[in-house]
């Protein structure tokens, strides 16, 4: 057998860097959105699925919550069902809520929780639904009478069927698919539920995979370190806009409520959690409330 020093040496290095934020890190609770081009490109999920693995074996405890827009829509045009957009948004039918929950809960959760198990870890699909773990209200669009369906945001979260499961080792994987107290059914926006599901867990931190690097500045450099001071001051600049300004609402949002920090992370980037977690610099923009 033909020993590879220099190789040998570089994953010792590698080791060596990542051994204080392992100690640093172990028993924490860290909540993953997972979604955009890292779900769907199969090479990335894979990757994904292996480093929550790896997350997990050396005593960090992984939850995912995962999205599925681009599925749910060649779904929906698959069935020749066509969809109606107010500022962008979705208006969601009865119909189409049902398709929602069909492709979020069935083919995209089921296929994140095998790819986990077989990356050797042992995880379990659960929704919003189960044991009462977000109950939903109607989402009311920017405080206006804008009526969009069966598109909701959550309540109440409660995070006993998600402790129970990280007690037991297992990694839960959640489709953002809940119902409200009349039982009607809601589909909410993946990232608000990952906010809400990490806020009550006090977790310690909410990574938010995109498929941008994080909040650039004017000049179109990544912004590593901001907190709410700074993020208001950058809309009002205009630098943070369009699609970018809920992600950043939402991460802000949870750090209010007793996560630790959020970062938005580009998930395009082969292993970007454990690059993020592991490394000094990270890879994404961190994001903390004014208190911390």
């Amino acid at each position: 057998m033909i020993i590879d020093k220099p190789e040998l040496q570089k994953k010792a290095a590698v080791l060596m860097e990542a051994l204080p934020f392992i100690k640093k890190y172990a028993g924490e609770i860290f909540v993953i959105k997972f979604g955009g081009n890292a779900m769907v490109d199969d090479q990335l999920a894979k990757q994904f699925a292996h480093d929550v693995v790896l997350m997990k074996h050396i005593g960090i405890n992984p939850v995912i919550v995962h999205g599925g827009g681009p599925q749910i829509d060649v779904m929906l045009k698959r069935l020749k069902i066509e969809s109606q957009f107010i500022d962008g948004l979705r208006v969601t039918t009865k119909e189409t809520v049902e398709i929602a929950e069909m492709v979020l809960s069935g083919t995209i959760n089921k296929s994140i929780v095998a790819a986990i198990n077989d990356a050797g870890g042992d995880a379990i699909g659960l929704s919003g639904k189960d044991s009462h773990l977000v109950i939903a209200k109607k989402l009311n669009h920017n405080n206006t009478s804008i009526d969009l369906g069966f598109v909701g945001e959550p309540a109440i979260v409660n995070p006993k069927v998600l402790l129970q499961s990280i007690n037991s080792n297992i990694i839960p994987v959640i489709a953002p698919i809940a119902i409200d107290e009349q039982g009607d059914t809601y589909n909410i926006n993946a990232d608000t539920m990952a906010g809400a599901i990490a806020a009550s867990l006090g977790a310690r931190r909410f990574l938010l995979l995109t498929d941008v690097s994080g909040v650039m500045d004017g000049s179109g450099n990544l912004l590593t370190d901001l907190n709410g001071e700074d993020i208001d001051k950058l809309i009002k600049d205009g630098v943070i806009n369009s699609g970018m300004l809920p992600k950043v609402a939402t991460c802000l949002a949870a750090t209010k409520a007793g996560v630790k920090a959020a970062v938005i992370i580009d998930g395009r980037v082969e292993h970007a959690i454990l690059l993020e977690l592991f490394t000094e610099t990270g890879v994404g923009t961190l994001i903390r409330s004014e208190m911390l």
